[in-house]
């Protein structure tokens, strides 16, 4: 019994990981954009992140992250640190919000960071070098044909709250944004989960949240971060205001009634 048990059992393992493998490739796919609070300054003090990763933001070998490289890798924090180059990134709403959504449903998460800090989303608009690059990597997550992109979840505006022209340009520019983005990824029904700012660089952050909470676009959610507790910056969510929100966005992507549909995909 044992002999047969010991030529038997390669063969079990050799399966065991090719099923795993392929399980793998069947990735839903989330496109992270927008500016620092996307990118991540939770625990970051003075410059420098603390190092601290509550368990919500836990690696899992079920979630994968697309690096700069364009190479799929089992995601960690800080998830923006080699998209938002130059700057201090510490705990974001990504890694949260893909563990609540591999707890509830299981596979594989892949994500695809792009957020840049300090970006106001004129700097997003079509043909921009951040717009290309978000497409570009967009593009490139699906090219295996071993996923599907699911939803955008978008958190931008701060930057936008400085110039009053700005703040009342932001509604226009945002749906464009969604717009081009649903039309250059040939996903006209692209879910699009966005955040509602907190905080902000500038006194105009009232008109900025009036212009993303009256965005009624199809297919289009609003998580709220107001409430949320800051840094002492004043402008950034703090590690468990991250961690808080990235799971409201997961319940938002849950509650839309297509997320479990299966999109046009590139070809």
């Amino acid at each position: 019994m044992m002999d047969v048990m010991s030529i038997m059992l390669p063969w079990f393992v050799y399966i065991l990981v090719v099923a795993t493998y392929c399980g793998r490739g069947a990735k839903d796919i989330f496109i992270l954009g927008g500016q620092s609070n996307m990118a991540g300054r939770g625990g970051v003090i003075n410059g420098k992140w603390n190092g601290i990763v509550p368990p919500e933001c836990n690696p899992n070998p079920s979630i994968l992250s697309l690096s700069a490289k364009l190479k799929w890798v089992e995601a960690h924090e800080p998830l923006h640190s080699n998209i938002d180059v130059g700057k201090a990134c510490g705990i974001g709403p990504g890694l949260a919000f893909a563990n609540e959504v591999v707890r509830r449903k299981g596979g594989v998460v892949g994500l695809v960071p792009c957020a840049v800090g300090g970006t106001r989303i004129e700097e997003w608009k079509r043909g921009s070098k951040l717009y290309n690059e978000l497409v570009g990597r967009s593009i490139e997550s699906v090219r295996d044909g071993g996923g599907r992109i699911r939803a955008l979840v978008w958190y931008q505006g701060e930057s936008d709250t400085v110039r009053e022209e700005d703040a009342n340009a932001y509604k226009h520019r945002m749906k464009n944004f969604i717009l081009n983005l649903r039309s250059d990824l040939h996903l006209p029904s692209l879910l699009v989960i966005q955040v509602a700012i907190a905080s902000g660089e500038g006194k105009f952050i009232k008109k900025v949240r009036k212009a993303q909470l009256g965005i009624k676009l199809p297919n289009v959610k609003c998580v709220d971060a107001k409430g949320l507790h800051l840094n002492l910056d004043k402008l950034h969510l703090t590690t468990m205001s991250q961690v808080h929100l990235g799971i409201h966005l997961a319940h938002a992507y849950f509650a839309s009634n297509i997320h479990h549909f299966n999109y046009t995909q590139l070809s």
